[in-house]
């Protein structure tokens, strides 16, 4: 019997975390499968791993492998998965367990064929001494209690889209679709956003909060900081997702827009990252940018360009820049860096 669901959890020297996580998974259901992937830590995550392996045969496997980045964890994870359906919860982060039981609940009432391509639900972000939380919910864009498919979704907010942490693809989904993630990468949980939406026909909306988002460390790679030090791994992953080939022809229209306005997130967030570094090299590296989008699809930059989001980063001058980055941070709440 395949279990219902198979969780992966990269994990690289998270000894600190990787407790609150599992816990949160381990909540008394025998058909799920528990994925640690260890990813070469110099810490004593990989003996936290083998004992819950030995303290839960069955449900939990220990995966060891060289170090090689958060993408060749779920990249293993989808070789290996035996789930019908496969989510990614990362070792720092958590899942209500409510929630989770629900969702497991969900899944089982989709086998053979009705099964699913995607379950979406929310998330929230657990911000490091902020005690009011934030959650990402998508009641205004997605029909409830009801299988659907891309002509019943609505329109993203500017600041809305899907994350890494609203997914539960069907893992057979995830093997159909070629995808493979980048090693030695951050920031690969775009790509596993935007390359499977090409093969996802039907889906279904839990209106849960189920995945917590820790964030706020100063070592975290959405710290700002830390994302200018590590500029050239999201320009990396920004290029990627332009080089995925996407026909307003042959998608549904609701796909195209979302796909559209994922892409026009992530530039945006390259190109402030660019201008935040202050530096004449960077500058032009954003300029580069978007005359690359430009040459290789004048249509998509044009709809890029024209968008709010994508006025913002082309504000002329020195004292469009510094208006630039004041815009963006004040909306950086609604882009995943707060």
């Amino acid at each position: 019997m395949h279990p219902t669901l198979t969780v992966v959890v990269p994990s690289y020297n998270a000894e600190g975390w990787l407790e609150r996580c599992v816990d949160s998974l381990l909540i008394g259901e025998t058909d799920i499968e528990i994925l640690i992937v260890n990813d070469g830590s110099t810490d004593g995550t990989g003996d936290m791993a083998d004992r819950y392996e030995a303290a839960h045969p069955g449900i939990v496997r220990a995966v060891h492998k060289p170090n090689g980045g958060h993408g060749s964890t779920i990249n293993v994870g989808i070789d290996i998965a035996r789930g019908r359906y496969l989510k990614v919860v990362d070792a720092d982060d958590w899942v209500d367990g409510q929630a989770f039981a629900t969702l497991l609940d969900t899944l089982r009432g989709f086998a053979g064929e009705d099964e699913l391509d995607l379950v979406l639900s929310n998330f929230v972000y657990e911000k490091v001494g902020r005690r009011r939380k934030r959650a990402v919910r998508y009641r205004n864009v997605l029909p409830q209690g009801k299988v659907f498919g891309w002509d019943e979704v609505g329109r993203f907010r500017t600041g809305q889209f899907l994350m890494m942490h609203s997914l539960v693809y069907r893992t057979g989904l995830l093997r159909e679709s070629g995808l493979r993630l980048p090693e030695h990468t951050f920031y690969v949980d775009n790509l596993y956003v935007y390359q499977p939406l090409l093969h996802v026909t039907s889906m279904y909306y839990l209106d849960v909060d189920l995945y917590r988002y820790f964030i706020g460390r100063p070592d975290q790679s959405v710290n700002e900081a830390v994302m200018i030090r590590r500029i050239d791994q999201q320009l990396k992953v920004n290029r990627l997702l332009m080089d995925v080939e996407v026909s307003p022809y042959d998608v549904p229209p609701a796909l195209y827009k979302y796909l559209l306005h994922h892409l026009q997130v992530v530039c945006v967030i390259s190109s402030t990252m660019l201008l935040r570094s202050g530096r004449d090299e960077d500058f032009a590296r954003k300029v580069a940018l978007w005359q690359d989008l430009h040459f290789d699809d004048p249509e998509v930059y044009r709809q890029l360009r024209r968008g709010a989001l994508g006025r913002i980063v082309h504000l002329p001058g020195k004292p469009g820049r510094k208006a630039t980055v004041a815009a963006y941070r004040g909306a950086s709440w609604a882009l995943q860096l707060n």
